[in-house]
């Protein structure tokens, strides 16, 4: 049958794939617009697995958090390039995907993939259908998601960089933005000393031992000076430690016993496209 413009415009709005892509499509269909559409996701399918070995280091990662104020999610959707990242379109099906999994909950990144796009496909196979359409491989390169007394999320302008805190109780939004602003631009590995993982702990001691004896310290002292270390590093590292980046006189822990004395941060997750 004879495939007309407005055929191919009418796939092309429904999928978002080239004008080429869809006539092409509809060709090998025989106009039929279902398999048309199945014939652009296995394109799809086909560029992801010769792109397999690529790597999706790009991307837009953003953090969300539902009517409650209750929980959060935090969702990298990967890509190849700074181009395709910047993309409007492509920033509009990241935001889709992270409040779909705001919405749904997922137990983990495969689970997410696995939800319905929409009625039609799931996750999973609208990244093929994106894969086909955009050339680059695509994926969920981070997804995690938080529950507290109060959670609020800090998306970095430029979708690069997210952030999501979670506290004990209610606290004020601006104050609940100032922490969350901290811990992306410091970098905590954790919330308090005794939330650091034993691998870093036990890496980070063994640096300050090492150093410490590069210094020609006597063995004797090793120890003691690691541990001095040690807590420089929690000072540094950990999230209610480390000094308020708009008061350097207080701590983190200091700021928000200063809002209210039992107040305090329970979790975070922060993600950053390096």
């Amino acid at each position: 049958m004879a495939i007309t413009a407005a055929d191919v415009n009418k796939l092309r709005q429904q999928t978002g794939a080239g004008m080429m892509d869809c006539k092409k499509a509809l060709e090998e269909s025989n106009g039929d617009f279902e398999q048309a559409v199945d014939f652009l996701r296995k394109k799809g399918a086909k560029v992801a697995a010769n792109r397999q070995d690529r790597d999706a280091k790009e991307g837009v990662v953003l953090a969300k958090v539902n009517g409650t104020g209750k929980q959060g999610v935090l969702v990298s959707v990967n890509c190849e390039t700074d181009f395709v990242a910047k993309n409007a379109d492509f920033i509009a099906f990241a935001e889709t995907v992270t409040q779909i999994a705001l919405d749904k909950a997922p137990a983990n990144a495969d689970a997410l993939k696995a939800l319905p796009f929409d009625n039609n496909i799931t996750i999973g196979d609208k990244f093929m259908e994106q894969v086909g359409k955009i050339g680059e491989k695509i994926d969920i390169g981070y997804y995690s998601t938080i529950t507290a007394e109060k959670v609020v999320a800090y998306n970095h302008p430029g979708n690069r960089l997210a952030v999501v805190v979670g506290f004990n109780q209610n606290i004020d939004d601006e104050a609940a933005k100032n922490v969350a602003m901290q811990t992306a631009a410091m970098a905590p590995v954790a919330v308090d000393k005794a939330d650091v993982d034993t691998a870093t702990l036990e890496r980070e001691l063994e640096i300050a031992r090492e150093t410490t004896r590069q210094e020609g310290k006597p063995e004797d002292m090793v120890e003691k000076i690691a541990q001095g270390k040690l807590n420089k590093f929690y000072k540094e590292s950990t999230l209610l430690n480390q000094e308020y980046i708009k008061d350097n006189k207080m701590t983190i822990r200091q700021y928000l016993q200063s809002l209210n004395k039992d107040l305090t941060v329970t979790s975070f997750k922060r993600f950053s496209l390096s």
